[in-house]
């Protein structure tokens, strides 16, 4: 419907017509076309998309990925499918150039970003919550049986 959304997807494909989209088929802003009969297509860490095309010896630039940044990516408003929208409380979109001179960050290519979040540690985690809440419900529970004991003294 033409609303910008941003996403930390990374993983891009070409669509039928060669533009360069997210993996739902999202279009990129700036659009990038890759050549039909494109032999390789290469992501500089810089963004810089090329493309070699048959019977030229070096890769021709065909588009630069842009990314963004914001002062509060917390205020980002979830819209599904791994999509967000800008907020009044997220600030405005920053759109950069990849690099670290730049503050935004490199790009790889051929890798994408897996989780923060170790596994084992946050199972440990759950399951130290999980038995302090139980030891927490038993203590309760024993608070409660000795009321009942002092309440049937008072009769």
């Amino acid at each position: 419907d033409g609303t910008t959304m941003y996403t930390r997807a990374g993983s891009f494909k070409q669509d039928s017509t060669g533009n360069v989209v997210s993996g739902d088929g999202d279009q990129l802003i700036p659009s990038i076309t890759i050549p039909s009969g494109a032999l390789q297509v290469d992501i500089g860490q810089d963004g810089t998309v090329s493309a070699l095309l048959p019977g030229v010896s070096q890769a021709t630039q065909v588009g630069q990925i842009q990314l963004v940044r914001f002062d509060n990516p917390s205020g980002l408003i979830a819209q599904g499918n791994n999509l967000f929208s800008e907020s009044s409380s997220s600030g405005p979109a920053q759109q950069g150039t990849p690099g670290f001179s730049t503050g935004f960050g490199n790009i790889q290519q051929g890798f994408l970003e897996i989780s923060n979040v170790n596994i084992a540690d946050e199972m440990v985690n759950m399951i130290i919550a999980q038995r302090a809440y139980e030891l927490n419900a038993k203590a309760i529970q024993a608070s409660d049986d000795m009321m009942q004991v002092v309440n049937g003294l008072r009769r």
